[in-house]
């Protein structure tokens, strides 16, 4: 990994300690900053991204834009559905209390800290990354992001829990009906480049296609529904044996759903 952390100009004894934490646990080097600009810092190194750790948390340098945990829409989306006003990833995972989700591309976590809302206290949301930048960026902020005006967005934050793991392996280790819904948002095939909370990780991310394959396996371990995210009129949907679209007449997203039925042991119908 052509990576390496360090720490804002000045700061505290413990950030320099928790900046070396994350560099063992990324397995690159920490570098004291020494009061080296971050582009000196690149240019000595050589590098195209970098962390920096910071009083609020790490930080993502890369040549697209800064990537640290924030709320994106995850906020304005639950108050929304406090208020009664649907969400189409709600609806398309026919998400209700007490229900499991396994989200197989966690990435900035927005989906997974709504349907963790959703699906309350007794429900169970497992998010899956494969990137251990991305994954350290999210679990950081998943445990830590506090929102004292709506203390149930900080609860539906802490519901959520991250392992750093490709779902192909992952799925294929999974029993049968483990979870009620399966979920993949993958980055585009197309991407719409005006998201500007995208951008930042696209050289971070794992931008490997959906696989049939991966679809047939969560169709395994899914009680219910598998539902795949991708832009609008995407080819994806198709390809991977989806003909049932939700999202709405003007939106730039559409889910793609697959109904399940539990299996029997065995790998039967009921």
């Amino acid at each position: 990994m052509n990576l390496i952390v360090t720490t804002a100009q000045q700061t505290l004894p413990s950030i320099i300690q928790q900046a070396k934490d994350i560099a063992d646990k990324l397995a690159v080097p920490f570098v004291p900053r020494n009061h080296y600009s971050l582009a000196a810092l690149k240019e000595k190194y050589e590098l195209n991204e970098l962390i920096v750790v910071t009083t609020t948390g790490p930080i993502v340098h890369t040549p697209a834009g800064e990537y640290f945990f924030h709320l994106s829409m995850a906020e304005l989306r639950i108050k929304n559905l406090l208020n009664g006003n649907h969400d189409h990833m709600v609806t398309a995972m026919g998400l209700m209390p007490d229900m499991s989700v396994l989200d197989c591309t966690l990435g900035l976590a927005t989906d997974a800290i709504v349907a963790s809302f959703v699906i309350g206290e007794k429900g169970m949301i497992i998010g899956l990354e494969s990137s251990p930048v991305i994954t350290l960026i999210t679990s950081y902020g998943l445990q830590n992001f506090t929102l004292d005006s709506e203390p149930y967005i900080t609860k539906a934050l802490r519901r959520v829990k991250v392992e750093n793991a490709d779902y192909s392996d992952q799925l294929a280790a999974l029993p049968d009906n483990s979870f009620d819904v399966v979920y993949f948002d993958p980055m585009f095939r197309d991407p719409i480049l005006k998201s500007s909370n995208v951008n930042p990780i696209r050289t971070l991310a794992n931008m490997q296609p959906v696989t049939p394959e991966a679809i047939s396996q969560a169709c395994r371990v899914a009680k219910q529904k598998v539902v795949v995210k991708e832009a609008a009129g995407s080819s994806e949907f198709a390809r991977l044996g989806m003909n049932t679209t939700v999202g709405g007449k003007y939106s730039s997203i559409n889910y793609g759903i697959i109904e399940c039925k539990p299996k029997m042991a065995g790998g039967g119908q009921p």
